[in-house]
C-alpha cells in the first residue's frame, strides 16, 4: 500500500462506501484499555443520569413547580429528541471536521450536559442572590429549573447515538461487540454510583458545608466525573476525517475516465490517498463527476431524504426499531414509578399525608429502599454485561435477546402479584438484565447487519446500488425509540395510574408489554451469524 505521492500507478478500485472514512482498509485490533477509554463516556454520562433521578424531583419542589407543568418538563426533551435526533445522526454521517465525525458532536452535547446540570442545581441559589423580590425570583427559579432539566436530558439522550457510531467507525467487527459490552458494564457501574451518592446526606458532611449546598455539591462531584469521562474517551481512539475526493483522491485525468465502478481499474497519483480520501458510491454508480460531491452531502442531510430514508429501511431494520420501542416502553414503564410503587403498595405508605404523619414518613422509607433496588438494578447491569460475552457463544443473540425480555417480563409479573420488600429486592436483578440486553444486543445487531451488507457489495451480485447505510442514521433511529417510549409512558402512564386508582397497574403493564416483546424479538427481528 505505500508508495510516493508523485507517482502514478494502476490499481484496482473499490468504491468506498459513504459511512466508511477508509473504505474496505483493515481496521486494527484494539487494546482493552483504549475499548474501557472509550466506554468511559458511557460511565460519565449514566453516573450523571442516576444523580438527575435522585435529585430533579426535589429541586423541582424546592423551587415550587407547578404540578400542572411537570408533564411539560418530562415530555418536551423526548419530543425534540425523538424529531431531531436522525438529523444529528445523518449531519454526524457527513461531517468533515478535520477532528473527526462524531467527537464533535459529542463534545458540544457534552458541554450541554455540563449547562443543563449546572442550570437546575445551581440556579436556584444563584438567583436567591440576584432577585430580591420572592415572586419574581420563584418565577425565574422555576424557568431556568426546567430549562437546565429539558437541556440536561436532551444532550443526554442524543449523546448516545454519536457515541455508538463512533465505536463503529473506529473498530473492527470484533472489537465493536467487546466494545459494547465495555459500554453496557460502565453504564451500569455509572449508575450504581450515581445511585450511592445521591443516597448520601452530604448537608450534614464537612465536604458538603464547605461547597455550600447539597444541590452545589452534587454540581461539582457531577460534573468533574462528566468531564473526565468525556475528556478521557474523545482521546481513546483517533478518528478519522473525512475529506473530499474531488481533489483528494482523483487527479484531473481520472475525473475525465468513464464512470466509476467497483470492477474497473483506475489510475490514481497514490494509493494513499485511497485511504485517506472519499468517493461516494451513489455518485459513482450514477457516473457524476466527483466534483459534485459536496452538493450530494447537503442533498443527503435535507430532510426529506433523511425521512425517505428513515420510512424505506429495510424490514429487518424496521423490527429491530420496533423491538426497541417494546423494550424500553416496558423497561420505562416500571422504573419510573419505581420507588413510588415501593413507598404505596410494598410499604403501604401514603404520600399525600401530612408531612409529619406516619403514613407519609413509612412513604419516604419505601422510596429510600426503592433507590437501593434501583442501585441494584445497575449493579446486575454491570456483572450481567460482562457474563454476555461468554453467554452470545452459547446462546447467541437471539438467546440474549428473548431472555432479557423473558425474565423482565416474569420478574416484574412476581413483584406486581406478590408485592414484599425482600422479593421485591431481589427481583430487581432482572431489571438489570433488561437494562444489559437493550444496551448491548440491538446495537450488536446493528453491527452484524452492517457487516452483512458490506460483504455483499464486495461481490459482483450483491448490493446492485452500491449504497451504504450510515451508521449514524441507523444508531439515531435505534435511540429514537428510546424517546418515543418516554412520550409513550409520559404521556399515557399518569393517566392510566389515575384511572386505576393504584401504581400497581403500571408493574403489570410493564410484565405484560416485556412478555409481548418476547414473542416478538423471537419472530420478527432478524439474527445474523
Amino acid at each position: 500500500m505505500g508508495g510516493n505521492s508523485g507517482q502514478t500507478g494502476v490499481h484496482t478500485y473499490k468504491s468506498l462506501p459513504e459511512d466508511e472514512p477508509f473504505g474496505s482498509v483493515e481496521l486494527p485490533k484494539r487494546p482493552r484499555g483504549r475499548l474501557i477509554m472509550h466506554s468511559l463516556a458511557m460511565f460519565g454520562r449514566e453516573f450523571c443520569y442516576a444523580v438527575e433521578a435522585a435529585y430533579v424531583t426535589p429541586v423541582l419542589l424546592s423551587v415550587g413547580l407547578p404540578k400542572s407543568l411537570y408533564s411539560v418538563v418530562w415530555l418536551l426533551s423526548p419530543i425534540l429528541g425523538f424529531l431531531l435526533q436522525p438529523v444529528v445522526g445523518s449531519a454526524s454521517d457527513h461531517c468533515r471536521s478535520r477532528w473527526g465525525r462524531r467527537r464533535p458532536y459529542i463534545l458540544t452535547l457534552s458541554i450541554m450536559m455540563l449547562l443543563g446540570m449546572a442550570l437546575y442545581l445551581n440556579g436556584d441559589a444563584a438567583l436567591s442572590a440576584l432577585i430580591a423580590d420572592p415572586r419574581k425570583r420563584m418565577i425565574w427559579a422555576i424557568s431556568i429549573t426546567m430549562m437546565g432539566v429539558v437541556l440536561f436530558d436532551f444532550a443526554a439522550d442524543f449523546v448516545d447515538g454519536p457515541i455508538k457510531a463512533y465505536l463503529f467507525d473506529v473498530c473492527s467487527h470484533q472489537d465493536k461487540e467487546r466494545g459494547l459490552h465495555y459500554h453496557a458494564l460502565l453504564t451500569g457501574v455509572g449508575g450504581a454510583l450515581g445511585y450511592l451518592l445521591g443516597a448520601i446526606d452530604w448537608a450534614h458532611l464537612e465536604l458538603g458545608r464547605v461547597l455550600g449546598t447539597e444541590f452545589q455539591f452534587m454540581f461539582f462531584f457531577s460534573a468533574l466525573v462528566l468531564t473526565l469521562c468525556f475528556v478521557v474517551h474523545l482521546c481513546s481512539i483517533p478518528e478519522a476525517p473525512l475529506k473530499d475526493g474531488a481533489k483528494d483522491l482523483l487527479p484531473q485525468q481520472a475525473v475525465q475516465d468513464p464512470p466509476l465502478s467497483s470492477n474497473r481499474t483506475y489510475k490514481y497519483g497514490s494509493i494513499e490517498n485511497v485511504k485517506n480520501g472519499y468517493v461516494n458510491p451513489e455518485l459513482a454508480m450514477q457516473g457524476e463527476k466527483p466534483k459534485n460531491l459536496a452538493e450530494q452531502t447537503q442533498r443527503a442531510m435535507t430532510m426529506k431524504s433523511l425521512l425517505r430514508a428513515l420510512v424505506g429501511m429495510p424490514p429487518h431494520y424496521r423490527c429491530l426499531c420496533i423491538s426497541h420501542l417494546i423494550g424500553w416502553t416496558a423497561f420505562l414503564s416500571n422504573m419510573l414509578f419505581f420507588t413510588d410503587f415501593m413507598g404505596q403498595i410494598v410499604y403501604h405508605g401514603d404520600p399525600y399525608s401530612a408531612h409529619n404523619s406516619t403514613e407519609f414518613l413509612i412513604y419516604e422509607r419505601g422510596v429510600e429502599v426503592g433507590c437501593w433496588g434501583l442501585c441494584i438494578n445497575s449493579v446486575s447491569s454491570s456483572l450481567y454485561s460482562y457474563a454476555q460475552k461468554a453467554l452470545v457463544s452459547s446462546v447467541g443473540l437471539k438467546g440474549l435477546y428473548f431472555m432479557g425480555f423473558l425474565l423482565f417480563g416474569l420478574g416484574t409479573g412476581f413483584i406486581g402479584l406478590f408485592p414484599n420488600v425482600y422479593s421485591t429486592l431481589v427481583l430487581c436483578i432482572s431489571f438489570g438484565v433488561m437494562s444489559s440486553t437493550l444496551y448491548t444486543v440491538p446495537f450488536n445487531l446493528i453491527v452484524r447487519y452492517h457487516r452483512e451488507e458490506e460483504e455483499k457489495r464486495q461481490t459482483p451480485e450483491g448490493a446492485p446500488d452500491g449504497r451504504a447505510r450510515g451508521k449514524g442514521v441507523d444508531c439515531a433511529a435505534l435511540t429514537c425509540m428510546v424517546q418515543l417510549a418516554q412520550i409513550l409512558v409520559g404521556g399515557g402512564l399518569g393517566f392510566l395510574v389515575n384511572s386505576a386508582g393504584s401504581v400497581i397497574v403500571v408493574v403489570i403493564l410493564a410484565s405484560a408489554v416485556a412478555l409481548i416483546g418476547c414473542c416478538f424479538v423471537a419472530f420478527f427481528v432478524r439474527y445474523v451469524d
